[in-house]
């Protein structure tokens, strides 16, 4: 749709003086005859608040969602496939009154004046839709709106927010006289595709009252929110006229008690007074922070927990502590980074939606979180960020210049739609996104040599695997953490490229499109014997001595021989953690699973080690971190290593779907591993209704308790037992 669609014959304005990126207030007046009905759509580039007559219509929010905005910003040598700018809409009718009403946009700032990937100046857009007996009359933005200066005056994204109140006035209201500021400007047109999306916004989730810890290194106070969060202080400001009041904010806190600085990630707030009492908060910047200092006279209210509106579609209890935090836990850091409709890597240091990071924890969080519309839109952006020419996809959509690899980033194109077909049921969205998988896989033709995937575009990075844990190699450890991955990077992106292959062969016949299967099961035989010939070492039956889950890798596309799985065990049986990055943790522990080897996932899962969810337990973490090990990890809110949460209700809990369903049409109901457990319960939410499984043990009986909703074909297995499900509820009491 075009501008026209949605905001009729308004311009797009700004300052006449556009020299900075500096934040405005937009004003305009409207007068009402009736208020039967009264719409809004409007813009504000890059954030916006909204206010009517003096009334926020979206506090703690952070619109228009991400997106690429506009052409202009295409990385180099490449074109993107598509630009787009969500509307967001308001019914403003509780807003209004008869008469003159008075709209106000604060705006500027966010990812669309990013310092990295600037689209252009701030500007904003707005019509108002008064509608009365089926008769609409409209207000538009246009040169006769007034525009003024924001008291925002220093902000960068992803590190501060200043605010400047010497001289302020509310500008927001209806007493406000605008008379002396001057007339906005006319600017330029975006060319994009304007959009509407249900795509979950961020809102104002919960409040936390955060205790003093004492004195800070810079003289202020320091506070503990007591769990890493992402949002932002309401501080109470008490400062003489002149005064700062200074906020930084830190995940984590030194043996002295105070902020962590290398996790502090440059993040503050910061405030000039003007004598006034007045309570402020951020306007235009989520942090991503436990503890955080305060520098100056003034106290905080509370602080805002802010992300995605995103509802739980499940739940996991059992009686090891390890795997309850794990599953609730990953949740929470999941949710830390669902903002402005992408799942970024962290809340705090880059805050992108990297296309790796995304894919790998995909599945568990459509298991854990009602987030369907979240990675439909998600989607999109992955799709408007291929190029034109080559088929390449993106490290991060909405696409920001970052780092990442051929495979396992650009596999999201194929990851996915294939989980959210397979979650919900809709064929529709595999046809959508088929000829950007077909592209995604020319592209990866084309950056091979002698059947690898070997390299990127030109420039770019090549990984393949990210994020292993320090390995003493030879002798002595190694410190430059892009080299704590041994593991191949051409096996681990041909990898993917087989991987998606075989997803594609499946979705080929989902959609009718038969006749590709044979070019893609042909491409498939090759490049498995070109990793074979390249990394599997046939005296010892491993690949690449099988550093860092190299087996793994390699039993999952077909590979290897009878001796190769036995030194996968063996070497974890002796190991007992994980020594794997974010793909290769996925992979081992569904491998093991899939195989019957689910009391060592479980070991691994809960293991009392260095790799593993338990030691970021103990050392009291909130959050999953960038790395198994802490002290390594820059950012503590990454949820790449989420992934093994899927098997906590594929395979623990037993839920799956049966060869061929999707949407939970047939369902089978197999749990494992329940030596392990003296009891377990769990659900999901299907697009059926709740599938939950409940088991306990008494005497020598294991007693379970599946649910079942109607419509939906149901077997629970248990060792040589096989039971047809009724629906609803079903007790099952059986020997152990």
């Amino acid at each position: 749709m075009n501008r026209s669609d949605f905001f009729k014959d308004a311009v797009w304005v700004g300052k006449k003086s556009r020299d900075k990126n500096t934040f405005s207030i937009l004003r305009g007046h409207f007068f009402l005859d009736k208020t039967e009905k009264v719409t809004l759509n409007v813009i504000g580039l890059g954030f916006f608040k909204c206010y009517i007559n003096g009334i926020c219509i979206n506090p703690d929010t952070f619109l228009p969602l991400s997106s690429d905005y506009q052409a202009g910003c295409d990385p180099k040598n490449e074109i993107l496939s598509a630009h787009r700018i969500y509307v967001p809409q308001f019914d403003i009718t509780p807003y209004v009154h008869k008469g003159d009403n008075v709209i106000a946009v604060h705006f500027g700032g966010g990812w669309y004046t990013f310092a990295n990937r600037p689209f252009g100046l701030p500007k904003a857009i707005y019509c108002i839709f008064a509608c009365e007996n089926g008769n609409t009359e409209y207000f538009v933005s246009d040169e006769s709106c007034k525009i003024g200066d924001s008291f925002v005056d220093d902000y960068y994204f992803v590190e501060r927010e200043c605010h400047n109140y010497i001289d302020y006035t509310d500008a927001f209201g209806t007493d406000f006289d605008d008379g002396a500021w001057e007339n906005a400007a006319a600017t330029e047109e975006l060319d994009t595709q304007y959009c509407t999306t249900n795509c979950p916004q961020d809102k104002l989730i919960k409040t936390l009252t955060p205790n003093i810890l004492g004195k800070g290194e810079n003289g202020g106070t320091v506070y503990d929110c007591g769990e890493n969060t992402t949002g932002y202080p309401v501080m109470r400001v008490l400062a003489p006229k002149g005064d700062a009041v200074r906020v930084i904010f830190s995940e984590a806190i030194d043996e002295n008690g105070y902020l962590d600085k290398y996790r502090c990630h440059r993040q503050s707030f910061a405030v000039t007074s003007d004598g006034e009492e007045r309570l402020v908060q951020p306007e235009f910047v989520w942090y991503g922070f436990r503890y955080f200092e305060v520098i100056g006279d003034a106290v905080p209210e509370c602080i805002k927990v802010v992300y995605a509106d995103i509802s739980s579609a499940s739940s996991f209890e059992c009686d090891n502590d390890t795997l309850n935090w794990a599953y609730n836990t990953f949740i929470h850091t999941m949710l830390c980074n669902m903002h402005t409709g992408h799942p970024s890597d962290c809340p705090h240091l880059e805050r992108r939606g990297y296309t790796g990071d995304g894919q790998v924890t995909c599945n568990a969080a459509l298991y854990a979180l009602d987030a369907r519309a979240f990675y439909e839109k998600w989607l999109q952006d992955i799709a408007d960020g291929q190029d034109v020419l080559s088929g390449h996809i993106q490290y991060t959509a909405p696409y920001i210049n970052s780092g990442g690899g051929p495979g396992g980033w650009g596999s999201a194109i194929v990851e996915v739609p294939y989980q959210l077909y397979k979650h919900y049921g809709d064929a529709e969205i595999l046809k959508k996104y088929y000829p950007n998988m077909r592209r995604y896989i020319n592209y990866l033709e084309s950056h091979s040599e002698h059947g690898l995937v070997v390299r990127d575009k030109e420039g770019a990075w090549c990984l393949g695997d990210w994020c292993g844990p320090v390995i003493l190699y030879p002798d002595k450890e190694i410190l430059n953490h892009r080299q704590q991955v041994f593991i191949p990077a051409p096996m681990v992106n041909t990898y993917f490229m087989i991987k998606s292959l075989q997803k594609m062969c499946e979705i080929a016949r989902i959609i009718g499109c038969e006749d590709d299967i044979p070019q893609y099961e042909e491409t498939i035989k090759y490049r498995r014997s070109v990793i074979n010939a390249a990394y599997f070492n046939t005296f010892d039956s491993n690949f690449m001595m099988n550093i860092q889950g190299a087996n793994a890798f390699a039993l999952d596309i077909g590979l290897g021989n009878g001796n190769t799985y036995k030194n996968t065990l063996d070497h974890y049986k002796k190991l007992g953690h994980y020594d794997t990055g974010i793909f290769g943790t996925d992979i081992l522990t569904r491998i093991l699973f899939e195989r019957g080897d689910c009391e060592l996932a479980v070991e691994l899962m809960t293991n009392d080690g260095p790799q593993g969810f338990e030691h970021w337990r103990k050392g009291g973490a909130t959050t999953f971190h960038e790395y198994w090990d802490s002290n390594r990890s820059r950012s503590h809110s990454h949820h790449m290593f989420g992934s093994p949460v899927a098997y906590i209700f594929e395979y623990l809990l037993g839920i799956k779907q049966a060869e061929g369903s999707c949407g939970y049409d047939s369902i089978i109901i197999a749990p494992q591993a329940t030596s392990k457990f003296k009891h377990m319960s769990g659900s999901i939410k299907t697009p059926h209704g709740i599938v939950s499984l409940g088991y306990k043990k008494a005497d020598k009986n294991i007693i379970f308790d599946v649910v079942i909703p109607e419509g939906v074909d149901a077997v629970f297995i248990y060792g040589d037992n096989k039971i047809v499900l009724q629906h609803l509820q079903n007790t099952i009491s059986l020997c152990e």
